[in-house]
């Protein structure tokens, strides 16, 4: 009854056919999984809603117009691994927030590929590729092995409980760091084909009267309130917290009493503390 309602959030990284492949492979082992284990009888279950956004950690500082392109073949791999939402990320996001023109071109881009290119109408126009096909049979044994390690740990929570989430993260950021640092992974503009920039595009900058008009916007929360309202409704959460109670009631409570994201957030830390990965104890 809620499987065909889940969906799942992806990144695209820049090798095309081995993103292209991953994202057939989720979509097959969502199917499989759906079906097999917990015998779904709806065919919706077993589609495997995604939404992709192209990978900020492929964006580089150097040559950051490189990026567009990046982005592009990020997006075309999303669109032809099956993905039915796109986020294009915009050029200049390695810098700071982009600025207008940019997510113009980040936009552009996405309707460049939908309009223009015919990539959208096919369905799985790459299925029956030997090199796809093999590549996606691959990265679907890996997954499946590691989601057999993390059974083996007692399940997802165990697991990070125990690190081993983050351990793995740690030990993939750090393996590519080594590739860039020795070449075996090439990025253009970075560790090759670099140059001395005589000028970067000017970063965006958020205006000062951003900030005073948030600062006043905050404060005019703070006159307008109940006070005794939102610390009665900051204490019942905090309450609630200490118990077993669902929280999602408590926190609506805050929030129609004019609570803060910050005064809320306090409230949970007093009874959760702050997170401390488990990798760093």
């Amino acid at each position: 009854a809620f499987a065909p309602r889940l969906s799942f959030f992806f990144n695209a990284h820049n090798n095309l056919f081995e993103e292209i492949a991953k994202f057939r492979a989720a979509r097959r082992m969502w199917a499989r999984l759906i079906k097999d284990r917990f015998n779904a009888k709806d065919p919706l279950s077993m589609k495997l809603r995604f939404h992709t956004q192209t990978a900020g950690s492929t964006l580089t500082a150097q040559q950051p117009i490189n990026n567009s392109v990046r982005v592009t073949i990020q997006a075309l791999a999303a669109i032809l691994g099956g993905t039915q939402s796109l986020h294009t990320n915009s050029w200049d996001e390695a810098i700071a927030l982009p600025k207008e023109e940019s997510v113009l071109l980040a936009l552009r881009t996405q309707q460049i590929l939908a309009e223009e290119s015919g990539t959208a109408d096919v369905i799985d126009p790459l299925g029956g590729s030997w090199f796809v096909e093999n590549l996606t049979c691959e990265l679907e044994a890996e997954a499946l092995s590691i989601m057999e390690k993390i059974e083996n740990i007692g399940g997802v929570l165990k697991a990070l409980e125990a690190g081993f989430v983050q351990r793995e993260i740690h030990r993939s950021a750090y393996e590519t760091q080594k590739a860039l640092e020795s070449n075996k992974q090439i990025i253009v503009g970075v560790n090759r084909y670099a140059i001395e920039e005589i000028s970067t595009p000017p970063p965006f900058r958020v205006r000062e009267e951003v900030f005073r008009e948030q600062e006043k916007r905050l404060e005019d929360i703070h006159k307008r309130r109940s006070g005794e309202a939102a610390r009665r409704t900051l204490e019942e959460l905090e309450k609630a917290a200490r118990g077993n109670e669902n929280l999602l009631p408590r926190i609506y409570g805050c929030v129609e009493a004019l609570c803060t994201i910050g005064e809320i957030s306090d409230r949970l830390k007093v009874v959760f503390g702050a997170y401390r990965d488990p990798g760093f104890l």
